[in-house]
């Protein structure tokens, strides 16, 4: 992380995710906001408040109710100077720019040998928890990690969210980059002023410990540092838990380091458990460090099911008591 900033300010995260594009969009000419309402509304979750008034129309664009429109046009547009940021309202809605993103944004910089990039960055609000209806809850990062070329980012916190949404713009490559609702106005953070850049790739270790090394991202960090802290006041356990915050790149070393230290691993996400992050978590475990591992890897997920309506979420999510029996289960093996 780099900084050239003094003076901090508690923000949420949609606060954080705000003062990023304003950051840029003042420092930078090239750099847009393309979206379904992002202009004079100011965006669904008001995350682009104000900033139509400050930079005018023909830098935050208000778009017809098209994704694949939106993507479309912001691929042309970062192939041909600009740095857009193209806002999905749900990352849910996205499925039909799906085409734009896999067959063009994520392989222009191959297939034209180097002599294009593509420095888009799609934000997409996602995850569920929230009451919203179907299709907006939708928790599918998965389906963008198998997609190479394209780097997935998800914050936490307002601090990880400027700084991260910042290094996105920053990127010459695209950016899926994953707010999840939950978080935008759960917590309060101390973030900087001005510009700083938290890297790409690189997991936060948010608590240490001994015993288990507990590997989340999202919403789900709220969900797990709940469990342990009830866990840990309950029992003789020492969690080390760890925010991965990029789902791809994955930080490999942080990972392995953690696991070679507890030998234990479990892994907690909402996505469905087929097909999900925390296989490539475990495939990366086994490589890297299975001979030190003393117990099974332990995985607490959604089920193979599209999320229910609202009031079954809270089946479907992960709870503190499932993340806490997978924890004991690999402490006690």
């Amino acid at each position: 992380m780099t900084t050239t900033a003094i003076n901090t300010k508690k923000m949420t995260m949609i606060q954080g995710v705000r003062d990023a594009m304003h950051e840029m969009l003042k420092e930078h000419d090239d750099v847009m906001i393309l979206g379904e309402d992002v202009g004079v509304n100011g965006g669904v979750f008001r995350a682009t408040e104000g900033l139509y008034e400050e930079f005018g129309e023909d830098r935050v664009i208000d778009t017809p109710i098209s994704e694949s429109g939106i993507i479309g046009n912001s691929i042309g547009l970062a192939v041909n100077g600009f740095r857009p940021i193209a806002e999905m309202q749900f990352l849910g809605f996205i499925y039909p720019a799906f085409n734009q993103l896999m067959t063009h944004a994520t392989r222009l910089r191959q297939r034209s040998m180097g002599r294009f990039t593509v420095p888009l960055v799609v934000r997409a609000p996602y995850g569920a928890g929230v009451r919203a209806p179907e299709i907006h809850s939708d928790s599918v990062e998965a389906l963008f990690t198998q997609m190479p070329g394209i780097k997935v980012v998800v914050p936490s916190n307002a601090y990880d969210a400027k700084g991260l949404l910042i290094a996105s713009i920053d990127d010459p490559d695209p950016v899926l980059f994953l707010e999840p609702m939950r978080c935008y106005r759960s917590s309060r953070t101390e973030v900087p002023d001005g510009k700083y850049n938290v890297e790409i790739g690189k997991a936060s270790v948010l608590k240490e410990g001994d015993d288990i090394s507990v590997f989340t991202w999202g919403a789900m960090v709220i969900d797990t540092m709940k469990a342990v802290e009830k866990l840990e006041a309950k029992k003789n356990v020492s969690c080390e838990v760890i925010d991965l915050r990029t789902l791809y790149p994955l930080d490999k070393e942080t990972i392995a380091a953690s696991v070679q230290k507890t030998g234990r691993a479990a892994i907690i996400h909402e996505a469905p458990a087929t097909g999900g992050v925390s296989n490539d978590v475990i495939s990366l475990i086994n490589d890297t460090s299975f001979l030190y591992l003393r117990a099974p890897i332990q995985r607490v997920a959604g089920f193979d099911t599209p999320v229910p309506v609202y009031s079954l979420e809270q089946e479907y999510l992960p709870s503190t008591e499932k993340i806490q029996t997978a924890i004991l289960h690999a402490v006690d093996f």
